[in-house]
């Protein structure tokens, strides 16, 4: 990238990862555009504030935004304190976004619709290598504005485009009809969706942790609220995998959030069917049917879709990009993080070059640089995006030499239930946990 032609490298996304890609791109002398879709900075994870985090401090901040932040009175957190999606924003992120290098090159409310080459659709070849990027926006108040920049990392995540109910990668017949009795993937039950929830039938679709943990809540707020009734659904055959080890297992916080749901099973309190495999949704009023494949029918009032995310590529589609077909991840990257081969740990270290397309200066980073698996790490993301910007800063040396510091055990995202190890819990902390690096707008 020639850094000289006075235009930003337009970054979308304002979470963890996208801010962090402007703090390194800062650190170089090259000026970022941030446009981030919701009303504030890190918008997605406002939305699951309530949830605490797997990983520890020391693995949720990044080195260039921390070295923007000393000086200014900022105060790191305790290093080994596990926070909610509310602390990692109002302790790190808003007075990350508050400083006047970052919060001068933010616009919110300006949602990404399309990124291009100026006057070149895909199929042109000649003088692509050269010609600045255009990055169209629709902002809040209505207006459209095409945006030229010499660099574009897509840091926009997957929290806006969740998986769908219905099996085989599609939605279930009815689902879109069916939206408004289908909630957010992670509500907030016992707090701002509490009324959503209170004497009513809940339906839980998913065999993850972010089941567990809505699954577990609901359970907390039935003891408060007898009418509440629970409902849960998987696909497979038996719950064991979203159990765990129990009592036995080596990480006290995972054995004790499956112990608890299993508990909660077998006592009668949450009503489980497993080989569920939803193939239609039907709205009738105010409550909804699932028929299962083999024909099977559950009513309830609300659906909770703990189902994973996918990325949105829909604004993409004038570049020329090469993914993986099955994980749709960048090519190289896609076998390395397949989840029904690997877990988080066995992902090795990776930076722009694994991460690069045909399209040159255009990278796709964070979690939705990981595509359908569900194992991304935020330590990971801050490492793609600091090679990121050594590589659109010309430093190949920095940018190709990657390396990612974890502790032994590991931490990582097993919402989906893939096979990994997290640190166990401080004494103290209530041992219903979520790995949720995996949001970032």
């Amino acid at each position: 990238m020639d850094i000289t032609a006075n235009l930003p490298v337009a970054v979308i996304g304002a979470g963890p990862i996208g801010l962090a890609a402007a703090a390194h791109l800062i650190e170089r002398g090259i000026k970022p555009l941030i446009l981030e879709a919701g009303p504030t900075p890190a918008a997605a994870v406002e939305q699951w504030r309530h949830i605490r985090l797997f990983s520890p401090w020391q693995f949720n901040t990044d080195a260039a935004a921390v070295r923007l932040l000393a000086g200014t009175g900022w105060e790191s957190p305790e290093p080994t304190a596990l926070p909610t999606g509310g602390e990692l924003i109002d302790q790190y992120l808003a007075p990350l976004t508050a400083l006047p290098a970052i919060a001068s090159r933010l616009r919110t409310g300006a949602r990404v619709v399309a990124v291009t080459r100026a006057g070149l659709d895909k199929t042109h070849s000649r003088d692509r290598d050269t010609a600045p990027f255009v990055v169209r926006v629709e902002h809040i108040d209505g207006e459209v504005r095409d945006y030229r920049a010499a660099g574009v990392i897509d840091a926009s995540g997957t929290w806006s485009t969740r998986n769908p109910l219905g099996t085989s990668g599609l939605p279930a017949r009815g689902e879109a009809a069916a939206a408004d009795l289908i909630s957010a993937p992670l509500p907030d039950v016992l707090g701002r969706d509490r009324g959503t929830f209170e004497g009513r039938t809940a339906l839980v679709v998913g065999a993850g942790h972010s089941a567990a943990n809505t699954l577990i809540n609901l359970a907390e707020l039935a003891s408060q609220s007898p009418d509440t009734r629970i409902i849960w659904t998987i696909r497979g055959a038996s719950a064991a995998k979203v159990y765990g080890g129990g009592d036995a297992d080596g990480l006290a916080a995972r054995g004790q959030l499956g112990s608890r749901l299993r508990s909660l099973v077998e006592s009668g309190a949450v009503e489980l069917h497993t080989g569920f495999g939803i193939a239609a949704v039907t709205a009738a009023g105010a409550a909804v049917t699932l028929t299962s494949t083999d024909g099977r029918t559950l009513k309830a009032d609300v659906v909770v879709p703990a189902t994973g995310f996918r990325p949105d590529l829909g604004i993409l589609r004038e570049l020329r990009l090469e993914l993986d077909p099955g994980v749709e991840a960048p090519r190289g990257l896609g076998p390395l993080i397949d989840p029904e081969f690997h877990s988080c740990g066995t992902v090795e270290p990776h930076g722009a070059g694994m991460l690069a397309h045909p399209e040159p200066d255009f990278y796709i980073v964070g979690m939705k640089s990981y595509g359908r698996a569900p194992t991304f790490l935020l330590a990971t993301g801050y490492e793609q995006v600091r090679s990121v910007a050594a590589a659109l800063a010309g430093d190949r040396e920095a940018a190709d030499t990657v390396r990612l510091e974890l502790p032994a055990t590991g931490v990582c995202s097993s919402d989906l239930g893939t096979s990994c190890d997290v640190p166990e819990a401080p004494a103290g902390n209530d041992p219903v946990f979520l790995q949720l690096n995996l949001l970032e707008r």
